[in-house]
């Protein structure tokens, strides 16, 4: 929904729409443009080294285990997408760090759908499962990462988390690797558990923007100091 207040038209955020234009370039600049590069370029040579397999090539187990090692490493690059170097001399900008955040993700979010796609069809088709279900399990882990990341950012003073939220990434996935049989939500395209194994990714991924969101915010003392930082550099030396 569009609003326009004292002649400026402004987004669902309150932000001024040509304030959020101004910002586009220089966080495109800001994005950790190395970390995504390395982690996609691995997961793409990752993908298409199933087409060097000999013997006709691997079957579709051997599909879906690369296909997630795939989304991990592209969850391994979003831990980082929250980095800032520069975040507590931005704490008390008018861009509220929602709408950093919201613009970092809708700048990479197009860039992700494509690697993802193109490493899909990177996979011969002999051994690729079935693309839903493996982009749905792409997905939550995408969205895990990103609630990570926002959690470190809000509670913790780290400006850079991006290391500590992949090695926790890291840990979850053993986790799911090291679960029992029954439980596990790592199923291949024909065991019986595979339908159920996709709704709990779905509720994992639904769980994970939800958090993401919540995290997003600055907590409540943060902004009551980035307020009085602010109104204090409006007074004069008088105190008028």
């Amino acid at each position: 929904m569009r609003e326009v207040t004292g002649g400026q038209e402004r987004g669902a955020g309150g932000t001024p729409r040509r304030v959020i234009g101004a910002l586009v370039r220089p966080v495109w600049r800001a994005l950790p443009w190395r970390v995504f590069g390395a982690a996609g370029g691995l997961a793409l040579l990752c993908a298409g080294g199933t087409r060097l397999v000999s013997g006709g090539g691997p079957g579709p187990a051997a599909g879906v285990v690369v296909l997630r090692l795939v989304a991990l490493l592209g969850g391994f690059a979003l831990a980082f997408l929250l980095d800032d170097p520069a975040r507590h001399t931005t704490s008390a900008v008018p861009v509220r760090r929602p709408v950093r955040a919201a613009l970092r993700l809708a700048l990479v979010a197009p860039l992700a759908a494509a690697w993802w796609a193109a490493a899909l069809l990177l996979v011969p088709e002999r051994a690729r499962p079935p693309a839903g279900p493996l982009t749905l399990e792409a997905a939550a882990v995408a969205l895990t990462a990103l609630a990570l990341a926002a959690a470190a950012v809000r509670f913790g003073p780290e400006p850079t988390p991006g290391t500590t939220v992949a090695l926790t990434l890291l840990v979850l996935a053993v986790a799911l690797l090291l679960a029992p049989q029954r439980w596990s939500l790592l199923p291949v395209p024909d065991d019986p558990n595979w339908a159920v194994a996709h709704r709990w990714w779905a509720a994992i991924g639904v769980t994970a923007a939800l958090a993401w969101a919540a995290c997003l915010p600055d907590p409540l003392g943060r902004r009551r100091a980035a307020g009085h930082r602010g109104s204090a550099g409006l007074r004069s030396p008088s105190g008028t």
